[in-house]
């Protein structure tokens, strides 16, 4: 189909099961700072003032968990009851106990043995030319605004805006490529003194038509706050948990997914690095010129380093024959385990700046998934 409506949705930093991923992989952080081999999977869990940790974690180190607790809800902007939970005062439970041994043995490298794959499962990477960042649309401007809600609230541009929120943004397509925007849906934490009124026109003036500028027409639609009111947010208003924004972290449905999450796992974890391996020959495949759309799947064995399949498919749009960039590929990309770890250098404190408006598309240098450092190579071997 060529004329279409695609649509996808960001949350805020703020948002309960975004603060759940921040916290994890802010804990995540914490211990490969102090010991980069740390196995890590955790998970959190938040309702009305109160977090919850638990999960598996292998290290030499020690972490202040609560602390680290308190700091990321500080940061995110919980400095207040009235918003949901307050960083200073709520409660954190903790309940982490030592990695499986049975899991360990299979992944933990020897002698004798390759480091191996940290669970079974299928992992998923896309990239097209739709953005310079080579992303699907859709996305990056749902990204764009909930990013913008945090700096119109941060920088007290909108002093009356709260953390949590969420967009959706859904665009036209015309023979495939990208049209207009249709409709924008904001949905804003603010505080109940703002009238609705005035709530819409400083959302659509301050916040959705820089970020979707060119996109916008007289013929979009926007729909703000629609209940009437969001006063009432954050984790009082909705429980939080880790792993449940699969969709908004990756691609915003534009491509499939595999279905783990990422925050909260080390990269021994394929649910994590993998994904980004799969993002980063993706991204080199298209950014070439091999292709103008470009999906990739690695799936692999618990324990078994060498992946037990590696999908390509390019829609159509590869300018050389698929099973030659399938050789490329297997040519020029890291796809074990200890290889992916150590191309992208995933043993770093990186992952709490992952853990809100997506891990792909960004642009900033720890998000080394997103070079394109082989394009020209794969380009020079293709003949093109």
């Amino acid at each position: 189909m060529k004329n279409f409506k695609f649509t996808s949705e960001s949350v805020t930093e703020g948002h309960p099961d975004k603060i759940c991923d921040q916290i994890a992989d802010a804990i995540l952080d914490a211990m490969i700072e102090k010991d980069p081999n740390s196995r890590v999977a955790v998970e959190a869990l938040t309702t009305t003032g109160l977090i919850i940790v638990a999960g598996e974690v292998t290290t030499q180190c020690y972490i202040d968990i609560p602390a680290v607790v308190r700091k990321t809800l500080k940061d995110i902007g919980y400095t207040d009851p009235e918003f949901g939970i307050d960083s200073s005062d709520c409660g954190v439970l903790v309940s982490i106990h030592e990695q499986s041994k049975n899991i360990s043995v299979g992944v933990t490298q020897t002698a004798t043995h390759e480091q191996g794959a940290g669970d079974q499962g299928m992992m998923f990477g896309f990239a097209c030319r739709e953005t310079p960042q080579l992303m699907p649309l859709p996305i990056m401007l749902a990204h764009g605004i909930t990013m913008k809600m945090a700096e119109v609230r941060k920088k007290n541009i909108l002093d009356w805006v709260r953390p949590d929120g969420k967009s959706q943004v859904t665009v036209e397509y015309e023979d495939g490529k990208p049209k207009r925007v249709d409709a924008v849906v904001v949905a804003i934490h603010h505080n109940p003194k703002i009238t609705r009124e005035q709530i819409k026109k400083e959302v659509i003036e301050n916040i959705i038509k820089p970020v979707c500028g060119k996109w916008i027409d007289d013929k979009t639609s926007f729909y703000v706050n629609e209940t009437g009111v969001f006063a009432v947010g954050g984790p009082e208003a909705d429980t939080g948990v880790t792993g449940r924004k699969i969709i908004v972290d990756t691609y915003g449905g534009y491509s499939r997914h595999g279905g783990g999450c990422f925050s909260g796992k080390d990269p021994s974890k394929v649910d994590r690095s993998a994904t980004y391996a799969a993002r980063y020959i993706a991204k080199n495949i298209v950014a070439s010129g091999l292709a103008d759309k470009c999906e990739v799947q690695l799936a692999y064995s618990i324990g078994v380093a060498k992946p037990v399949s590696v999908y390509l498919d390019t829609f159509g749009t590869a300018k050389i024959p698929e099973e030659k960039i399938s050789e490329l590929v297997g040519k020029h990309f890291p796809l074990k385990p200890a290889q992916i770890i150590e191309e992208l250098k995933l043993k770093r404190p990186i992952y709490k700046k992952t853990a809100a408006y997506g891990h792909f598309g960004r642009e900033d240098p720890e998000f080394t998934w997103e070079k394109t450092d082989k394009a020209e190579l794969l380009r020079k071997e293709a003949g093109i």
